[in-house]
């Protein structure tokens, strides 16, 4: 079981994107994604957002947003993923040239166009929404088969 975040920076109608180019033997490579990746060990939901961010992108986010959860059971053939999805609009400091791929603020109304995760086109719609929500994305060979959600 592994647990991780995925953040998505928003400022003026755009949400920071990572294109994932650099990293060998990346499974998320030729995809767009929000930022984040794994807990470190004893680190909050929050703590590992904001610290995969800095890593990430050299910004420093304040009070992350919480909106809720993604299970996704052997995502990369392996291991379950235990996903917490926040967005942050308050974050200061310069953006680096990361180390994971290609940084892009990309305008809102052009993010499901991105090549994404098929999950992703129906979760980032959700972070509009004001309730909190639990889901479930199956994926077999990178496409995904099947999916639920619960909002609070």
């Amino acid at each position: 079981m592994k647990l991780g975040t995925l953040c998505y920076l928003r400022k003026e109608g755009k949400t920071l994107m990572i294109y994932r180019n650099k990293k060998d033997n990346d499974y998320h490579e030729g995809k767009y994604n929000g930022l984040g990746g794994k807990f470190l060990p004893g680190e909050t939901p929050e703590e590992c957002a904001i610290r995969e961010v800095q890593e990430e992108s050299g910004l420093v986010m304040r009070n992350p947003r919480l909106h809720g959860c993604i299970t996704f059971p052997l995502f990369d053939g392996r291991d379950d993923w235990y996903v917490f999805i926040f967005t942050c609009g308050d974050f200061s400091g310069r953006m680096i040239d990361s180390p994971e791929g290609y940084l892009e603020w990309v305008n809102n109304d052009n993010l499901l166009q991105l090549p994404l995760w098929e999950g992703d086109r129906i979760f980032l719609p959700w972070l509009e929404k004001d309730n909190f929500f639990s889901a479930i994305f199956n994926y077999q060979d990178k496409h995904l088969v099947s999916w639920d959600v619960r909002f609070y």
